[in-house]
């Protein structure tokens, strides 16, 4: 018995479509984590502002987890 399957003609293909925000956060991720790594130095300035200093814990806490 046949299947029945229809004969695929040529120019047929799947076409995927992505959203716009599924290559942009990934590429914004990407710029946070670089301008993170490139300056390390500004984020332990020693400054009193609110906040100043989390990001160093954060990367400190981070560098502390994956060298256990």
């Amino acid at each position: 018995m046949s299947a029945g399957t229809r004969p695929r003609t040529p120019g047929t293909t799947a076409q995927t479509r992505l959203p716009w925000w599924a290559l942009a956060l990934p590429a914004v991720a990407f710029v946070g984590l670089l301008v993170l790594l490139a300056s390390p130095a500004s984020a332990d300035t020693g400054s009193t502002a609110v906040g100043e200093g989390t990001v160093s814990r954060v990367v400190e806490f981070v560098r502390h987890a994956l060298q256990s």
